[in-house]
């Protein structure tokens, strides 16, 4: 037996996903993307590609031009040239001249609408790896790989950089996202139920459960067993996207554990 439960949007996110790369073909160099409540809604790339996707995105940024313009100069310059620096640094930091290398940054905040509680979130990766992040109650910099540590001090030390954070990822954030939610009311705070599937490929293979086309992106997927949830040798997949906006995941349960 299997069972899904979706759960209302009331934590909304806004996330920003910045990738910078060196020696990889066919690759922009620099990739950004903004997500709100995990939809896409604005992707750009060192090739001057801009696109906005879905309606209530597009309607939020015709009504607020300046927020497009924003996107536009952090894509093209601010980021862009800040995080290739970045990749200067480090790749001297581990001693390394040449060679695939790739950083990445993930920063925005988490608005809960019942609460109006607003916390930031900022993360750096370097190569595959968490390198730094910030703490959202303090705004301070906390090093998660030895070659981090003198860099969030520096950080750390500085108060102008800690204001500016504050500003930028609490209040700026917030204030944006709680546009999006607004022009975006009627798709983000609807609740679509799942379709359920029960697939396996052969007779010995496992049983999988697919749920899919459920928005939002919260939702959990367990299968059961007299009323019990089974925890061994069940395999728990990711949260995916469709094409549509809703979202699927899937939870794979060898048979072999429960008869």
């Amino acid at each position: 037996m299997h069972h899904i439960s979706v759960c209302p949007a009331v934590l909304h996110s806004m996330k920003h996903f910045v990738t910078v790369s060196t020696g990889i073909q066919n690759l922009p160099e620099f990739v950004s993307t903004a997500e709100v409540d995990e939809l896409l809604v604005v992707y750009c790339d060192s090739n001057n590609r801009v696109e906005v996707k879905h309606d209530w995105a597009k309607k939020t940024l015709k009504v607020h031009p300046e927020l497009l313009e924003w996107y536009r100069q952090r894509c093209f310059q601010d980021l862009s040239g800040t995080l290739k620096s970045y990749t200067n640094i480090l790749m001297r930091l581990y001693n390394q001249t040449e060679g695939v290398h790739v950083v990445q940054r993930v920063d925005g905040c988490e608005w809960n609408d019942e609460t109006g509680e607003v916390k930031a979130l900022v993360r750096f990766g370097y190569n595959g790896e968490d390198f730094m992040a910030l703490d959202p109650n303090t705004l301070t910099w906390i090093a998660l790989k030895p070659e981090a540590v003198n860099i969030t001090l520096r950080l750390n030390a500085n108060e102008d950089y800690k204001g500016y954070l504050k500003i930028s990822v609490t209040r700026f954030c917030s204030d944006w996202l709680k546009k999006y939610v607004e022009y975006g009311r009627s798709f983000l705070l609807k609740t679509d139920l799942p379709s359920v599937f029960l697939l396996q490929k052969t007779p010995s293979s496992p049983v999988s459960c697919l749920a899919t086309g459920f928005y939002p992106h919260r939702a959990s997927l367990v299968w059961r067993k007299d009323g019990e949830e089974l925890h061994e040798e069940v395999d728990h997949g990711e949260i995916l996207p469709n094409h549509d906006g809703t979202f699927q995941m899937s939870v794979d349960l060898n048979l072999s554990s429960v008869t």
